[in-house]
């Protein structure tokens, strides 16, 4: 879906949706307190943000789990599967499942661990338990009660922070600033400080700071002009990021989040870049979208987490690693 921009402002429209807010945020906080979570036995890690589209949930889960796994950790990865045709509970096969299968952050995780697809996430945290996992991350579910976590971590852009601070439909909210926060124990706070997040937060919670930025190993396009697309959820984030390496930005093509390109859109894409004597750029989780024969025609910029201080981040890790699932 295409964030609508009225979610940025408090205009007419988002006026007359409050109503249908405060009866998603109601149902929301009821759905919180009378819930009955799944408990396994190991610690369960929750990666979730509290608004619609792009906060940079699954770089964090990914970071995080490469973490752990350099501790010698077994991490699985447990994902609604969004996009995906398959509710699970489905354990991914990187060489037989698609964006259309098990959707494309799905396929993104199974790339460095086992990775469950599971629309119900107490039968995909209790089949990770059984298939040998020690810690289950979950990339996005802090909304979904389901399975009880260990530990919650809310992921918040900095930028864009939470939009008009109404629930939808009437803003990007998925329930309410203290209902949300009322659940989290840890924010990582992506992209520098923003009083106006930062107020938010309660002040008890601790912050971890951090940004996105490309992996150090990436060579760059050495000068060479880009025509660059993307269909996440903040595309202008992506084509910043492309505005700081050595590159001339010569075209941006926007498309809504989790969208699934045709061939001929892709091959359209390509004729682009070629007209414009440019190399065709895209994210990793676009282009895992297109089908395994068109993989080739567009180049991608891979990004991580960096972090301020590793060191905060490895205790908050090693707080999880002795607690038994849902018993934070």
């Amino acid at each position: 879906m295409r964030a609508p921009n009225f979610w940025n402002e408090r205009s007419v429209v988002s006026n007359l949706l409050v109503p249908v807010g405060v009866i998603v945020s109601s149902v929301a906080w009821v759905r919180a307190q009378t819930a009955r979570p799944k408990e396994i036995k190991i610690p369960v890690l929750c990666v979730g943000n509290l608004v619609a589209g792009g906060a940079g949930k699954t770089p964090v889960a990914l970071s995080l789990a490469k973490r752990l796994q350099k501790r010698g950790s077994e991490v699985h990865f447990l994902s609604r599967g969004y996009g995906g045709r398959i509710r699970g509970p489905h354990r991914v096969d990187k060489t037989s499942d698609n964006a259309n299968d098990v959707g494309d952050e799905a396929l993104l995780l199974a790339r460095i661990a086992p990775t469950w697809v599971s629309a119900n996430r107490a039968a995909g945290g209790c089949l990770a338990e059984i298939n040998g996992a020690q810690i289950v991350l979950m990339d996005d579910g802090f909304q979904n009660f389901s399975l009880a976590k260990s530990l919650s971590v809310l992921v918040l852009d900095s930028e864009y922070a939470f939009g008009n601070q109404r629930v939808m439909p009437a803003g990007p909210l998925r329930e309410s600033l203290s209902c949300g926060f009322g659940r989290a124990d840890v924010a990582v706070l992506l992209g520098g400080d923003n009083k106006k997040v930062i107020q938010a937060i309660p002040k008890e919670m601790p912050i971890l700071n951090a940004n996105i930025a490309v992996e150090s190993s990436f060579q760059g396009f050495e000068g060479r002009p880009v025509v660059a697309f993307a269909g996440i959820g903040r595309p202008e984030k992506f084509f910043g990021i492309l505005k700081t390496l050595d590159c001339s930005l010569v075209q941006s093509i926007s498309f809504p989040d989790h969208y699934i390109y045709t061939t001929k859109e892709i091959l359209g894409l390509r004729e682009r870049a070629e007209n414009a004597d440019a190399v065709l750029v895209t994210t990793e989780k676009d282009r895992i979208r297109f089908p395994q024969s068109l993989q080739h025609v567009a180049e991608t910029v891979p990004v991580e987490v960096v972090w301020d201080d590793e060191s905060i981040v490895d205790t908050i890790l090693s707080r999880v690693l002795t607690m038994q699932g849902g018993l934070g």
